[in-house]
């Protein structure tokens, strides 16, 4: 996987942003196998890029995520490229605006590069309810990549992007990142805008992040929360700031449902993994207790 930080250090150093939006073409291209993408949006980036390369020459800045190549779930409205939610029905649909979050993320300097795979209409579990084909999972190209928002967590866990945006109305987001083995977050309803989003169930559905690592998902939750005119069930109040580095780590109190950890039924790596990261949130001063929610 690739950081924020790996490629504004590459722009640090001197290499062009066009040259980072032909690397990250180069690897999408690579990957075609793992169906992580319905469309590219090629030209329409490399222009961006050139554009952002003409401010670096002027010295002016780039913004938080200057040159910055992401990818955003296909139920995201965006100029320059078809939107279709994953479905026929859709497949020629142009839209004439575009999503208050993606308006968000390019005025920091970001790049869309790509429309993820989904399940159609974010109907599904598994991103196999997509008329565009199946995204395999990166770690096993026999799994599924989960869903819906599987493409989105695939492109990430295979190197594609740092961070890709996805939507989650009962897990989907949170369940692909897992199967993925990414950042996934699911944040309160309301706190990003979905304005330019095509719903699933506009009373449940929320806006989250993907990314390889969790400054990464902090930084980019926190450009694209907050209030919109053109969402009225966006919240008046946010905080200042999602950054860890902006924020006192205050112990927490976690709980590991007792009924979801099954011996007979999760895997004994995965509760090894758990139980392991369980004793290490314990020696940093958090509350680690079993929990019972009976279904």
């Amino acid at each position: 996987m690739i950081t924020i930080n790996d490629i504004q250090a590459r722009i640090k150093n001197g290499e062009s942003v066009r040259s980072i939006v032909e690397d990250t073409l180069m690897r999408i291209d690579a990957a075609a196998e793992y169906n992580t993408l319905v469309s590219v949006v090629r030209d329409p980036a490399l222009r961006r890029a050139d554009e952002l390369d003409a401010q670096l020459k002027k010295g002016e800045s780039l913004g938080r995520l200057g040159g910055v190549p992401f990818v955003v779930k296909d139920m995201f409205l965006a100029h320059d490229t078809i939107t279709t939610a994953s479905s026929n029905i859709l497949k020629n649909f142009d839209s004439p605006y575009q999503a208050t979050v993606i308006n968000r993320l390019e005025a920091e300097g970001a790049i869309l590069i790509g429309k993820a795979n989904n399940d159609a209409f974010g109907n599904g579990a598994s991103t196999e309810n997509s008329d565009f084909g199946i995204t395999k999972n990166p770690h096993d190209k026999t799994r599924v990549a989960g869903g819906s928002s599987g493409g989105s967590t695939a492109a990430v866990a295979l190197g594609l992007v740092p961070f890709a945006l996805g939507t989650d109305t009962g897990g989907s987001i949170r369940q692909p990142a897992g199967y993925c083995g990414v950042v996934g977050i699911k944040p309160t309803y309301g706190t990003i805008s979905r304005f330019g989003v095509i719903a699933m169930a506009s009373s449940t559905d929320t806006i989250g992040t993907t990314a390889g690592n969790s400054d990464d998902a902090a930084l980019v939750f926190d450009i694209i929360a907050g209030k919109d005119g053109r969402d009225a069930t966006t919240l008046p109040d946010r905080a200042k700031s999602y950054l860890p580095s902006h924020n006192p780590i205050k112990p927490l109190k976690i709980g590991i449902v007792k009924e979801h950890m099954a011996k007979d039924v999760v895997q004994p790596e995965m509760l090894e993994a758990i139980y392991k990261q369980a004793e290490q949130l314990k020696k940093l001063g958090h509350i680690v207790e079993e929990v019972s929610i009976p279904t």
